[in-house]
């Protein structure tokens, strides 16, 4: 994986195959962050990564100048990859080894885009799971943006809190506003 821009623009990241992970493509990627970069100044966010894997969005994040970052994943050897990799990149990346939903149940922490990269083969019922959690928690701010990546099948077009929906080869990215969408 390659990281798209910033202080670490074209550096590649090399994840073990170990990993139960697939990261997002650099096409779909730089993508996502060219949609983000019309909406946020990077440097002012707070970023949750929610089944960080590699830890490829957040190294994005980072190197364009985010530094409250907070990767969650449930696997240890997916976290100790992103506390070696932002540690040898110099990127303030906090990173939680948890289940995803009891992360979202206890935390009482806002963000201003959480994004979420779950397992291939996600279940709707758990993806909207999510969603609820992150909105009857409040965890986004005001103008915070919860972005869900899921393949073409999954689909959330009448989700009173969608707003947008952009494909990219077989992945979609699913943006959810803190208002409701008429």
């Amino acid at each position: 994986m390659r990281i798209i821009s910033g202080i670490h623009k074209s550096k590649r990241v090399q994840a073990p195959k170990n990993l139960p992970v697939r990261p997002t493509t650099d096409m779909a990627k730089e993508a996502l962050f060219n949609i983000l970069n019309n909406l946020y100044y990077f440097n002012e966010l707070a970023v949750l990564d929610l089944f960080s894997g590699t830890g490829n969005i957040s190294y994005e994040f980072g190197s364009r100048g985010t530094e409250n970052i907070t990767a969650v994943d449930a696997h240890s050897g997916c976290i100790q990859f992103i506390n070696t990799t932002s540690k040898a990149l110099d990127l303030s990346i906090t990173t939680i080894k948890s289940d995803v939903f009891k992360f979202l149940e206890r935390t009482n922490t806002k963000y201003d885009v959480i994004f979420a990269d779950a397992p291939y083969g996600f279940e709707l019922e758990l993806f909207e799971k999510i969603i609820a959690l992150i909105f009857e928690n409040n965890l986004l701010n005001e103008e915070g943006l919860l972005v869900i990546e899921h393949s073409k099948q999954t689909d959330f077009k009448n989700h009173k809190r969608l707003s947008y929906q952009k494909k990219y080869g077989g992945n979609m990215f699913s943006f959810f506003e803190n208002k409701e969408i008429a």
